[in-house]
């Protein structure tokens, strides 16, 4: 069990520190987010909460400060994390939703943040689970980190968009949505990749970036990190395969909206859709 409050003081900011490098693993200040800036974010209107075991323990936190996207004021999300241990209880699904709750109540209706689109537990959360959007791909938007969960590949991200209380954010956080019973153009849309087996992993084989349709799918691996630290050569070739993908799709107009889990064949899928 755990349970969810706002963090304030500098007992709460120390743990969150703590708890960045316990997460993250990283060996460099220069990465983590300090008390002070904690402090001076929440108080001019970002939002910093924190999840507690039955011992009162921090289990996990989120993070978000004040942004401003196209004239409109947004919470940007930058940080989310929970301790291993707990990862496979609905804790990160529980943290986003408090999160939005205390947007919505202070006027809030978007929130954005970035995530590594190799990460296909965080693209499930994200995409089935939450309902977010992205057309936006950035190459190597944090630079070499220290963190151990990133250490090994250009840090490329998605630039995920999510409307608060959009119909289709509201439908998939009340019950997510199954792709499987979709409509046949969805099912059966094309596979831009072809993967292969690669040892313990699938690896890129081909792409087209050529096709033609409505909706599009986009293969990627499971256990990304993982790899990073075991098979960096075909972390590497992972990166350089999906950026030109998302590169190219996106620039056509095309913008990722779904994403589903085939955790027992080692992969997950994004549905790419061109819009009107």
């Amino acid at each position: 069990m755990f349970r969810i409050r706002d963090l304030h003081g500098l007992d709460d900011y120390r743990a969150v520190v703590e708890l960045e490098q316990a997460i993250w693993g990283y060996t460099d200040m220069a990465d983590v987010v300090t008390v002070p800036v904690l402090i001076i974010t929440v108080k001019r209107g970002g939002i910093l909460i924190g999840a507690f075991d039955d011992h009162d323990r921090m289990i996990g936190f989120a993070f978000s400060i004040v942004g401003m996207k196209g004239g409109e004021l947004t919470q940007w999300s930058h940080m989310m994390g929970v301790l291993p241990e707990h990862r496979r209880g609905g804790l990160g699904m529980a943290l986003k939703l408090a999160q939005r709750e205390r947007a919505i109540a202070t006027g809030f209706s978007l929130m954005e943040w970035t995530f590594d689109p190799l990460q296909a537990l965080n693209a499930h959360l994200n995409f089935a689970k939450l309902g977010v959007v992205c057309d936006e791909y950035v190459r190597n938007l944090y630079g070499e980190s220290t963190s151990t969960l990133h250490r090994g590949t250009p840090t490329d991200r998605f630039v995920v968009e999510w409307r608060l209380q959009a119909p289709h954010v509201e439908r998939r956080i009340g019950k997510p949505a199954s792709i499987a019973m979709r409509a046949h153009d969805v099912t059966d849309a094309p596979h831009v990749n072809e993967t292969k087996e690669a040892g313990s992993w699938r690896g890129p084989a081909t792409s087209d970036l050529s096709i033609d349709s409505r909706r599009l799918w986009v293969e990627v691996p499971v256990g990304f990190t993982e790899m990073q630290k075991e098979a960096p050569g075909l972390a590497l070739e992972w990166r350089l395969h999906t950026r030109a993908i998302f590169e190219t799709y996106f620039a056509r107009g095309y913008r990722a909206v779904d994403f589903e889990l085939e955790r027992t064949e080692g992969r997950g899928r994004y549905l790419l859709v061109q819009e009107p």
